[in-house]
């Protein structure tokens, strides 16, 4: 659904919940004119939801608020970065791929590119203990979801020689506030070599020559989940936990119901903690043994 110029992605079958397309990189400055629209239109919608930007962590409207989160790092210099925020182990890392032979830089989006990410998305149909949704796609799929937002897209490729073995796709927002890590991946076979954290500094770098004053890697946390090594990672390179306001907008008599009995977040939400992460064990468990070959965890 497009309103305001804008695409709305529409989830939820009994609550029908609608947000940016791309709400992490797509930001809300007016919803009025959303709402308006929403109110009057005949595709039910009952709830409208959207995220405030950086550097705004204070409340701007009155709709109802909750606390979300994102991973970001205030970039003011990357010798700043380099020097005093990022850990020691993840500043070897990235040291080590340059000692490596991986070459790091900015490329343009062409079919050779997506052929490479082609290649990275189905090297693996595992990573991180769970199903990797790119895993099996068709190039032509690939190159279609990799062409979104190119007008304000960034790609930044890791080489080894001709070969692409990672890459990170960095999206802009309207006001050039933030840098949204769309993308970050690498090979698993080429892991030793430690392209992903190179990618991040060449991201920093990015952020800082364009005086950019945030990079974020989508959420630090999610629920209640407990660290895991994405999130060690993200730490380890200074990402920092910032909490933005998320607001809900009833649009209909069902989404006022909805936000008054918690139906707005997912079932997953309401699972606690500790059962969730021994259904995550179990799950990770289930593909180590159906994949023996792909038991990687990064």
């Amino acid at each position: 659904m497009v309103v305001c110029d804008r695409e709305l992605k529409i989830s939820g079958r009994f609550i029908r919940i609608a947000r940016l397309d791309g709400e992490k990189f797509r930001f809300v400055d007016d919803p009025k004119p959303i709402l308006e629209f929403l109110a009057k239109s005949r595709a039910r919608v009952d709830i409208f939801t959207f995220l405030q930007r950086l550097p705004d962590t204070n409340p701007k409207f009155a709709y109802r608020m909750e606390r979300d989160n994102l991973a970001a790092i205030s970039v003011s210099s990357f010798e700043n970065w380099w020097t005093k925020q990022i850990g020691f182990k993840a500043r070897n890392k990235a040291k080590q791929a340059e000692k490596k032979g991986v070459v790091i830089r900015e490329v343009p989006f062409s079919e050779d590119l997506v052929r490479g990410i082609w290649k990275i998305y189905n090297e693996c149909p595992i990573r991180q203990g769970r199903r990797f949704p790119h895993y099996g796609k068709d190039f032509e799929t690939v190159y279609r979801e990799t062409a979104t937002y190119l007008d304000s897209s960034i790609f930044i490729g890791a080489f080894i020689g001709d070969q692409l073995i990672g890459f990170i796709k960095l999206l802009i927002d309207e006001n050039a506030v933030q840098a949204g890590l769309l993308n970050i991946i690498s090979l698993i076979s080429e892991r030793d070599k430690a392209p992903t954290n190179a990618l991040v500094a060449a991201a920093v770098k990015v952020c800082a020559s364009r005086s950019i004053p945030f990079l974020t890697y989508s959420n630090f946390s999610y629920g209640a989940k407990h660290r895991d090594t994405l999130s060690d990672f993200k730490e380890r390179n200074a990402f920092q936990r910032v909490e933005v306001p998320r607001y809900y907008v009833p649009i209909t008599a069902l989404g006022y119901a909805a936000l008054r009995l918690g139906l707005h977040h997912r079932f997953s939400e309401w699972i606690p903690e500790s059962i969730a992460m021994r259904l995550r064990e179990v799950r990770e468990n289930w593909y180590k043994r159906r994949f023996p070959s792909f038991s990687e965890s990064a």
